[in-house]
């Protein structure tokens, strides 16, 4: 099962966790899988500035996204665009990937 676990700090963006396999398919042939690295990896390309503004490891089955400071907005847009797109996924495959919210304290 895939893992998403995504974090806020007061009203902004902290960390993203996505660990894991959908085990829905054939390795290199799971439709799942790719879905979540081709939304996720898109997301991370889409960062108006990966490198200044967060720590990013992406490595086969797992995608860890931790913010240096303050998120922008537009980072901000890109980050919930992600987790809808990730919803959309558990939605229809409940089975293959779970995607959890939390708060943190200030």
């Amino acid at each position: 099962m895939i893992k998403v676990e995504i974090e806020y700090r007061g009203k902004g963006f902290h960390s993203l966790l996505i660990k894991g396999h959908a085990n829905t398919g054939d390795y290199g042939k799971d439709l799942v899988c790719a879905a979540v690295s081709a939304c996720a990896t898109g997301s991370m390309n889409a960062l108006e500035d990966p490198e200044e503004g967060f720590d990013i490891e992406i490595e086969s089955g797992r995608l860890h996204c931790l913010a240096k400071g303050a998120v922008s907005e537009h980072d901000e847009a890109v980050i919930e665009t992600l987790l809808i797109q990730l919803k959309t996924i558990e939605v229809s495959y409940p089975t293959a990937i779970e995607v959890k919210e939390k708060q943190l304290a200030k």
